[in-house]
């Protein structure tokens, strides 16, 4: 039976013969081909899932410690930033993920309907809709009324107006021949509403 020849090699990259800077992909890949070499023989066995194991606690903590600097970087960001962009913070949340795609397929479906309905009229049923939405869902987080239908009649104007300044530079070219000013615009306008929705307090 075949023996490892690199069983004492203390460094494990040189033990599975990959590069210091081989992936995570590439580490799985050399272990495995050398305990498929090295099947039935214990020693082997056991020196290559040593290096494989210490290897894989390295590209751990690695990452680990990464995630921790970007954290620090980005509070130290914040409480270097001025004071307006403070206060703007103050204002804004990151809800769970599932909330998160829940919302955003809502509108996305909005945005859909509209598309398909394009031909028959405009978007304003599906607008009406999305904006009922957007103020039930702030609604649940504010417990008012009046605080909900402010900021999403808000960010309806908000995303209007501004679809309807950008939408008319985008070159006909790129837009379906069927697609009218307001749908475009509606579509900017849902994405708005969902951001308000979705992250606004």
């Amino acid at each position: 039976m075949p023996t490892f020849s690199r069983i004492k090699v203390w460094d494990p990259y040189k033990r599975l013969g990959i590069s210091p800077y081989a992936s995570e992909e590439e580490i799985w890949g050399s272990r495995n081909f050398l305990l498929e070499q090295y099947a039935g023989h214990e020693r082997s066995e056991e020196s290559i899932e040593a290096a494989f194991e210490k290897l894989l606690m390295t590209s751990f903590r690695r990452r680990k410690k990464e995630k921790i600097n970007l954290k620090s970087r980005l509070k130290k960001q914040v409480e270097e930033s001025p004071p307006w962009f403070k206060n703007l913070l103050n204002f804004v949340e990151l809800p769970p993920k599932d909330v998160i795609f829940r919302r955003l397929f809502l509108f996305a479906f909005m945005g859909g309907w509209s598309i398909m309905n394009s031909a028959e009229g405009g978007p304003a049923f599906q607008v009406a809709v999305s904006l009922a939405a957007c103020i039930y869902f702030l609604n649940e987080k504010t417990k008012s009324l009046a605080r909900a239908s402010i900021i999403g009649l808000g960010a309806l104007a908000s995303g209007w107006i501004l679809g309807s300044v950008v939408v008319p530079m985008i070159p006909t070219v790129l837009i379906h021949p069927t697609w009218t000013l307001e749908l475009l615009t509606s579509l900017v306008a849902y994405f708005f509403l969902f951001l308000a929705c979705t992250f606004f307090k």
